[in-house]
């Protein structure tokens, strides 16, 4: 960890519980930690950053993503546009079955980069893709490709293990037994989780989704995940109830109270299917979502009532979502699209939530989402996690006087001018400080071509 001064940063957006804003100030960052933010810091022997023109932002904190995905992108012949989830899953599986362990390491490379490039210091990844070619070291190598760039990494280690022949989606080829599964969540955790407060990697017990694992998955992912004192995801609300209702008499989330698998330990992804009492069960068991706007626009699917969430008490985060249904890991890109589709219901449900707001749900609320009290804001005691955007730039003219709400209203997309975790740089100015891309480019290209491209007819 470094020992950081930015000197004069245009403006720093705090994202503290007061909301604080500063204009033309420094901040001091000793061994990874925020430890004085103020104008005209001096501090000899270490390394300056200068921040004139600069935006400087908490880091983005991802919720919900699938890595495996990202050889998937631009592929109109599994168009989520034109299908449901499950119809989707059905016919995307075909290719996610001849993954392996170079494909996942290559992608999840891929992904990190963008998340990166885009701001993001903390992401969640649910990898569930686990065939009988991959073997059971992916989030192995996730772990590795997370070190290189320098990202903090929370590993969601899912599984499938309702054969297709009881009523799951999923193919023969990507089962696994609940005891092959637990059993590799905790190798996992004995080898990567590490619940200090600045950790750069944890472990999360994912089970896909109810519709595709025997309850007693769920159950004993449940009991295990307690006993190791670890969270716990699961995908909810995306279109299963109706086959929920259908198998178990009950919808989704009464499901999960009924097993255990749902409190402050617990967070779902999407629920745009929840309706408003099972939001307000949800601010009562504590339990988060991650809205992922990407796949709900593609898929045509509810938007969100976001103010019913924060009304409840109920957390609610941002996530990407898979590549293959979002194709893309931009973290701003999120935070436009979500601002715009609660601004477009906002009139119906008596107000939306400002573009700060927005900023907070993929900060702040990040940050609670996956329990981590040193990550979310900038003040002094926190993580230097931070991403700082360049203002001198003829396209943001006019826009510069309200740094809190400039990202999601104006859409500041693009490519950010540096990110930083605990106190590092691990991008500035185009360059990946971790990796050399060109050789990863070349290197990730032929696996896409040997073990994806060359292997599944889809692509030609």
């Amino acid at each position: 960890m470094s020992n950081v001064l930015i000197k004069n940063a245009k403006a720093i957006i705090s994202c503290n519980e007061t909301d604080d804003l500063y204009w033309d100030t420094d901040i001091l960052i000793k061994d990874g930690l925020i430890v004085e933010i103020g104008k005209n810091i001096n501090q000899d022997g270490i390394e300056v950053i200068n921040g004139k023109g600069k935006f400087v932002y908490p880091g983005l904190i991802n919720t919900h993503h699938h890595f495996f995905q990202t050889f998937v992108r631009n592929l109109l012949k599994v168009d989520y546009v034109n299908l449901s989830v499950v119809d989707w899953l059905k016919e995307v599986y075909s290719i996610f079955k001849i993954i392996d362990e170079d494909v996942i390491y290559y992608s999840s490379l891929t992904a990190m980069a963008d998340l990166v490039k885009h701001g993001c210091t903390t992401a969640f990844d649910h990898q569930y893709c686990y065939t009988k070619n991959s073997g059971k070291f992916l989030v192995d190598r996730q772990m590795e490709a997370a070190g290189k760039l320098g990202i903090r990494y929370h590993a969601g280690r899912g599984a499938n293990t309702l054969p297709e022949s009881e009523g799951s989606t999923i193919c023969n080829e990507m089962l696994e037994s609940t005891d092959e599964f637990l059993s590799d969540c905790d190798r996992l955790i004995k080898k990567y989780h590490d619940d200090s407060p600045l950790s750069m990697q944890q472990i999360v017990i994912a089970p896909c989704q109810p519709i595709n694992s025997y309850k007693e998955t769920f159950i004993e992912s449940a009991n295990l995940a307690r006993s190791k004192k670890v969270n716990l995801h699961t995908h909810l609300g995306e279109g299963e109830n109706e086959i929920m209702v259908e198998k178990y008499g009950k919808r989704t989330l009464e499901w999960c109270q009924d097993i255990g698998f749902v409190g402050s330990d617990v967070w779902f992804a999407h629920g745009w299917e929840l309706t408003n009492n099972e939001i307000k069960t949800l601010g009562q068991v504590k339990s988060g979502v991650s809205h992922c706007p990407g796949p709900a626009v593609l898929g045509g699917y509810p938007i969100l009532d976001m103010k019913r969430f924060e009304k409840e008490g109920a957390i609610i985060s941002l996530g990407c979502d898979g590549s293959a249904t979002n194709d893309g890991s931009s973290l701003l890109d999120t935070l436009r699209m979500g601002y715009l589709m609660q601004a477009y219901n906002s009139k119906a449900r008596g107000g939306s939530v400002t573009p700060y707001e927005m900023l907070k749900m993929a900060t702040v609320n990040g940050a609670k989402t996956l329990g981590r009290d040193k990550l979310g804001s900038l003040e002094i005691g926190k993580a230097a996690d931070l991403f700082m955007i360049d203002t001198e730039k003829l396209e943001l003219l006019g826009a510069l006087h309200d740094p809190k709400n400039i990202i999601s209203r104006v859409g500041v997309t693009g490519n950010v001018w540096l990110t930083m975790v605990n106190g590092k740089t691990v991008y500035k100015d185009g360059i990946l400080t971790g990796i050399n891309e060109n050789e990863i480019v070349i290197a990730g290209q032929k696996v896409f071509n040997n073990s994806i491209k060359g292997k599944s007819s889809i692509f030609n």
